[in-house]
């Protein structure tokens, strides 16, 4: 009954894993999947999160199901760092907030929503994007398309070409947004070309959808929301997806959330209906107990500071290795403009690398990085920058 069941080649950058695993080389190095290693190459435990964990096992208690929305605390604290604490948006009530299966789940409903209620409207997506952002939509029956974004000549942002796109999209036609952190690129709007995009969206009346995965590893807790701060004080109603996944490095425990701003707090109040029913659907309710950790860091004042304060830490981290690569790069290639290293934010770097530089990597210097040229610069450390820096010059040669 299987026998017409097509294959299923992978996803490439988990496929990667795989290859990287099985390399013997003793000098391997993996930028590939985005995960936020520390100076030494481990994958940390937050101290915030420990102190909440001991507080989850100080009883060990029963584990009940969550509502379908997910702990009160889990949906309090997406929605005051996303827009701010005591804002009006807030106490007016008009943002329905559920918690999700990481950003993808939160992806994944807020699709659903929007096939259900918005039956005609097509998503666009940035060229390029995180490949599963135009999966999930697609495997929601919608229609997904590219807007230019980035300018592989030049290492800059196509922004012109945005604008005139996105000027001739119809009404309720959604746009995929990432507010700080572009994955893939590292290349991100100014506030002023945040504002421009913006007033574009609300003039051709379509539907902003924030997928912001990096809160805090681009400039700061706050700037990083501009974006999504912005479009709430022009009056605009949007999709807001958000994941812990990388800030407070729990990956495994898949805890996110989806935010949808509203006119009013009676639309608000049957949209998180709606966000309810559809979870119902597909999985029931989350987990509790990465739902459980974000609940007390993020309303737990001294814990929050703490977490906030690792979480610049880790930013500051990664800017160091983004230096450091540029400054090794420069010294040995210095006919080459290394300078859009570090003009990037975030965790990912569009190298410029061709697919072919790229396998020379692989095959001869053990450094994986996924084949369009990006690279998770959290997988830098002092003790592989310079090898992996000198393998790029290597094949960066002429």
């Amino acid at each position: 009954m299987f026998e017409r069941i097509d294959y299923y080649a992978g996803d490439p950058i988990l496929g990667l894993v795989d290859k990287f695993v099985a390399d013997s080389n003793p000098n391997k190095v993996n930028l590939g999947i985005g995960i936020y290693y520390d100076k030494v190459g481990n994958m940390p435990v937050l101290d915030c999160v420990k102190t909440a964990e001991q507080r989850i096992a100080d009883p060990i208690s029963p584990r009940p199901y969550l509502p379908m929305a997910g702990l009160p605390g889990h949906r309090k604290g997406c929605q005051n760092l996303l827009f701010g604490k005591d804002t009006q948006v807030l106490k007016d009530g008009r943002v329905a907030t559920i918690a999700t299966l990481g950003g993808s789940g939160a992806l994944k409903v807020g699709a659903e929503f929007i096939h259900e209620w918005f039956p005609q409207s097509k998503c666009y997506v940035s060229d390029p994007t995180w490949s599963n952002h135009i999966a999930i939509f697609e495997g929601c029956d919608i229609e997904v398309g590219e807007y230019p974004y980035y300018d592989k000549a030049t290492n800059s942002i196509r922004f012109d070409d945005m604008i005139s796109f996105i000027e001739k999209l119809n009404k309720n036609d959604v746009v995929l947004l990432h507010p700080c952190c572009h994955n893939p690129t590292g290349m991100d709007l100014t506030q002023e070309q945040w504002d421009k995009v913006l007033d574009v969206i609300k003039q051709r009346e379509l539907i902003p959808f924030m997928d912001i995965a990096y809160q805090g590893f681009g400039d700061n807790m706050d700037s990083d929301a501009y974006a999504i701060r912005k479009a709430v004080d022009m009056g605009l109603s949007l999709f807001v997806s958000n994941s812990f996944s990388k800030n407070l490095s729990l990956y495994g425990e898949r805890v996110g959330g989806l935010s949808v701003v509203c006119p009013t707090a009676d639309e608000a109040e049957r949209v998180f209906g709606q966000l309810n029913f559809m979870v119902r659907r597909i999985y029931t309710s989350p987990p509790s107990h990465g739902g459980r950790v974000v609940d007390i860091v993020m309303n737990d004042e001294q814990l929050h500071q703490q977490w906030v304060g690792e979480v610049y830490g880790m930013r500051d981290r990664i800017k160091a290795m983004r230096m450091k690569l540029k400054s090794v790069l420069e010294s040995n290639l210095p006919d080459h403009n290394f300078d859009y290293i570090t003009h990037q934010n975030g965790m990912f770097s569009f190298t410029g690398l061709t697919p072919e530089q790229v396998e020379r990597l692989q095959s001869e210097f053990g450094v994986y990085m996924v084949s369009n040229s990006r690279m998770c610069v959290a997988g830098l450390n002092v003790n592989n920058v310079d090898y992996v820096a000198n393998a790029m010059v290597e094949v960066l040669k002429v």
